[in-house]
């Protein structure tokens, strides 16, 4: 009998190991950011990418030991050749392209180490063992084949320095620099436990307009510097997938929130709660501002019934005020109001975030506390304010 029992308990054991083994592996994204058509003004600078290597630098969030890039040239009407791509471990946030050589590691598509993105095609690499720390720079070089100077997707917002140089050798001593991001969209880390990513929404105070280049200093970054500090959350990325001049209805910069929500927050690799910081370009350049707060309501519902419907929490935050910003009239502040009041107490989503009331001067409550100002334009927060806002989420909200 006792022989029985320990052939069924390792046949068991056998068994299970079998189920594990073919479980199909599990990805969270350790680092994003929202890709758009790169406007004129943003585009890479000479000596442009054809034929050359460029060298950029993310800071991720969760650690892990197995990782895999996705590119991305969905903008792109014309194929964008990749001729290599390399991960390293960054010596700086951004400040220099020196990489520890060391753990440099060379990434393969398919088996190849080249591949061609054809327009509109977003790719994601072979999982290569590269081990990752929490909150670590990451070095992503990549050599480029034939691609267009004026026909790129990127993120133009990267706050973070890009290094270009001519042809396909390593020494960036005198590389071209760039502050924006061409091609990268996601780094993502084989999950473990209950790791899983958070997605926020966001237009220039979540992109970081005002934050210190290459010092990784936005609210989502300080977020995910407490969380990682907390054994409870831990497990949890932060994406940061804000766009400068974003909109969520319609005009601003970039692909609408409305129309990039499947993308950057419902599809977001290992998503379980969702961030939306989004509005006051919409109300800041309507001419019709009480409809224009009528119809951010209806998206915002819209949003929160295709989280629901995806399993995933999704959390409103206040719109911050503007009150010595050209955006500002009567009739635009009482829109502010009237969609924060519904974020607040409407109760459909499932926990709030008060920027509004963390960030405006205790005084004078339609203006932004002048302590947080960047450069005077009474929308942007500097970085002191980036880190008030970071501060007052609670951050019980992911436990």
């Amino acid at each position: 009998m006792k022989r029985t029992i320990i052939i069924f308990c390792l046949l068991l054991a056998a068994l299970t190991q079998s189920i594990a083994a073919n479980r199909p592996k599990r990805w969270v994204a350790t680092w994003a950011t929202a890709v758009q058509k790169v406007e004129p003004h943003n585009l890479p600078p000479a000596p442009y990418l054809a034929g050359n290597t460029l060298r950029q630098i993310v800071e991720v969030s969760v650690a892990g030991n197995v990782v895999r890039l996705e590119l991305s040239n969905q903008y792109n009407i014309t194929p964008t050749e990749i001729v290599s791509v390399e991960l390293a471990e960054a010596r700086t946030q951004g400040e220099s392209a020196d990489i520890v050589e060391q753990t440099t590691k060379t990434i393969t598509f398919g088996g190849n180490l080249s591949v061609t993105m054809q327009p509109g095609q977003t790719i994601t690499s072979d999982p290569v063992k590269f081990r990752l720390r929490q909150r670590m720079p990451v070095a992503i070089t990549i050599r480029f084949g034939q691609c267009s100077a004026t026909d790129v997707s990127g993120h133009p917002g990267s706050r973070t320095t890009s290094y270009i140089i001519s042809g396909h050798g390593n020494d960036f001593a005198a590389a071209t620099r760039s502050d924006h991001w061409y091609y990268i969209s996601n780094l993502q880390v084989e999950a473990k436990g209950k790791m899983g990513s958070i997605a926020v929404i966001g237009n220039s105070i979540t992109d970081g307009r005002g934050t210190t280049t290459n010092h990784q200093d936005r609210w989502t970054d300080n977020l995910s510097q407490r969380l990682l500090a907390d054994k409870a959350t831990r497990h949890l990325s932060v994406l940061n997938y804000g766009l400068g001049g974003n909109c969520v209805l319609r005009g601003g910069l970039g692909p609408t929130a409305n129309s990039r929500f499947e993308r950057d927050a419902l599809s977001a690799p290992g998503v379980k709660y969702v961030i939306v910081f989004e509005g006051v370009n919409d109300i800041g350049g309507s001419w019709q501002p009480d409809e224009t707060a009528n119809q951010l309501i209806s998206s915002f519902k819209a949003m929160i019934e295709q989280a629901h419907a995806h399993g995933l929490k999704i959390y409103g935050a206040t719109i911050m005020p503007f009150r010595g910003n050209n955006y500002y009239n009567h009739g635009r502040e009482e829109a502010r109001q009237k969609v924060n009041e519904w974020i607040r107490n409407s109760g459909e989503y499932d926990g709030l975030i008060d920027f509004d009331r963390a960030m405006s001067d205790p005084q004078q409550p339609d203006r932004l506390n002048p302590a947080f100002l960047f450069e005077n334009d009474w929308l942007h927060p500097n970085a002191d304010g980036y880190r008030k806002m970071g501060d007052c989420i609670d951050i019980n909200l992911f436990k």
